[in-house]
């Protein structure tokens, strides 16, 4: 009789007994670096061949409406689902959302269901009121835990921003790149300061914690650069890499951009993500978090190509976009001249492309009136190769693609010795080497030997065949972007005498509507 109380206690406890509950299953999808491409990008998805690792491969992707496509059918099989972005959502754009100042692009994302994001440093091209501007007509929130209005001490938008999915909070942390003064117009973050990034979200995630969140993402624009392709992750580089490192352990997925690389890596047990660029590609992360405690179990993820054969467009946005195609096409089909064959940005081992010298001969010509003798153009305002249409001639949207920015030209005077240090800057406080590229008539000689700051030889200067001397003054024209000192290259800020002139796609269509064309000959001598 004892043993049958027994038994039928067990059976009560064990029926009593509450099963484990099962984690909750929540869908992220992210994207970064969109810079405004409404339209399916020129050149599609760049990937390497796998037949052939040496060759690129080159996939039908994106586009706004399809991306919305696919969005909305991922979305449909988790009601659990949130769609994010690492920032670059805007600037650098094409000319269907630059021409309207990238509101296209905001009503776009917005109404495709974009929740949040972080904010880029493209984000700051017109300026902290322009970013607020386009804030106040988003239907997301931009978060910008790491940059700080230095008059209020505050930071400039929400740092942080937090959903619940099935009552476990999930708390996501947005910011920029800490080097973002650096690679932008000075005006633009006037009045900012930009915090250490690792550091900014171990002093948030205490207080995330204090309020019982323990799922914590990083939505941050910064990057690596993967060695060997997509899938090469032990060999990631960047300034992303020891961000994570430094991390508080509460962080377990981390949606990187800025490099417009695509990777999906696991850093000290963080997952690390990166969809390339352009929409090209959507990120699917899974994360399961305990109902209990609310921390994350475990996160994968993969990215998505955005293909027109795979997601269905979306019809809304779709038309959207086709409204502002009609309201640009008096300027983005205006024919400029005809053009043979793609001219590309691609850098060959000197750093020189054949893209950078043709916009550094239309520069100079541009500019003669106000003196100019050298002109000068930095690589990262080349966005992609000039591509005519089928029927081989350039326009007006073709030129503006590959030079989004529209900026004035300056032309300035220098010394010889300023010119000098200025060439070694391409090396120095650099991600990567930025060669600047010249125009015809000025050429020197650099050594991939010697230490950066010492690869420059100073005697090989050369200005239409005649060395440049220390004292000698030069007049140079530059981008009103690199007049300020943007990208490192702070010598000319010390440039005086400026004058502003034309902006540089127009000088562009006017160098080569007047019968300008691409120059083949070598400019910049490589040693070693």
């Amino acid at each position: 009789m004892q043993m049958l109380v027994i038994w039928l206690w067990s059976l009560l406890i064990v029926g009593c007994a509450t099963p484990p509950a099962d984690p909750v299953r929540v869908t992220v999808l992210a994207i970064n670096d969109f810079h405004g491409n409404l339209q399916p990008p020129r050149g599609g998805l760049r990937r390497p061949d796998p037949a052939d690792p040496g060759k690129t491969l080159s996939l039908p992707a994106g586009g706004a409406a399809v991306l919305a496509g696919a969005v909305r059918e991922l979305s449909a099989a988790n009601p659990n689902t949130v769609f994010v972005a690492a920032g670059d959502l805007i600037g650098a754009s094409p000319l269907v959302s630059a021409l309207f100042n990238d509101e296209p692009t905001v009503q776009a994302l917005s109404q495709m269901g974009l929740v949040v994001s972080a904010v880029g440093n493209h984000e700051f091209d017109h300026g902290v009121e322009a970013l607020l501007r386009l804030q106040g007509m988003a239907s997301f929130q931009y978060l910008s835990a790491s940059t700080v209005d230095v008059r209020t001490g505050r930071t400039l938008l929400p740092p942080t921003w937090v959903r619940r999915f099935d009552g476990v909070p999930v708390a996501f942390i947005g910011l920029t790149l800490k080097a973002t003064p650096n690679i932008v117009v000075p005006s633009g973050v006037e009045g900012l300061r930009f915090l250490d990034e690792a550091a900014t979200v171990n002093a948030l995630v205490p207080q995330l914690q204090a309020q019982g969140i323990r799922a914590i993402v990083l939505l941050i624009h910064e990057g690596g650069f993967p060695a060997a392709g997509p899938g090469d992750c032990p060999g990631l580089s960047g300034a992303i890499v020891p961000i994570v490192r430094q991390l508080d352990p509460a962080v377990k997925l981390v949606v990187s951009g800025h490099t417009h690389r695509e990777y999906l890596c696991r850093i000290d047990g963080r997952l690390l993500t990166s969809a390339g660029a352009y929409g090209t590609l959507l990120t699917q992360i899974d994360l399961l978090l305990d109902r209990a405690h609310g921390g994350v179990t475990s996160v994968d993820a993969h990215n998505i190509v955005v293909s027109a054969d795979r997601f269905a467009a979306d019809p809304d946005i779709g038309a959207l976009v086709e409204q502002y195609e009609t309201l640009a096409v008096p300027l983005a089909r205006r024919v400029v001249a005809p053009l043979s064959m793609p001219l590309p940005r691609d850098e060959a081992a000197n750093g020189e492309s054949p893209a950078g010298r043709l916009v550094a001969d239309a520069q100079l010509a541009a500019t003669r009136d106000a003196g100019a003798q050298i002109a000068l153009m930095n690589p990262g305002g080349l966005r992609t190769a000039l591509t005519p249409g089928p029927d081989g001639l350039l326009r007006y949207e073709d030129l503006f693609a590959m030079q989004p920015f529209y900026n004035n030209l300056v032309t300035l005077t220098l010394t010889g010795a300023q010119l000098h240090q200025l060439l070694e800057q391409q090396w120095l406080d650099q991600p990567k080497p930025r060669v600047l590229q010249v125009s015809a008539g000025f050429g020197y000689t650099w050594d991939a030997a010697r230490a950066p700051g010492q690869r420059v030889l100073a005697d090989s200067l050369r200005l239409n065949g005649a060395p440049v001397a220390a004292e000698q003054r030069l007049r140079v024209t530059v981008n009103s972007f690199l007049a300020s000192g943007g990208d490192n290259f702070g010598v000319l800020k010390q440039g005086v005498e400026r004058r502003t002139g034309v902006m540089d796609v127009d000088a562009l269509e006017t160098y080569l509507a007047g019968g300008g064309r691409p120059a083949a000959d070598e400019r910049i001598r490589r040693r070693n």
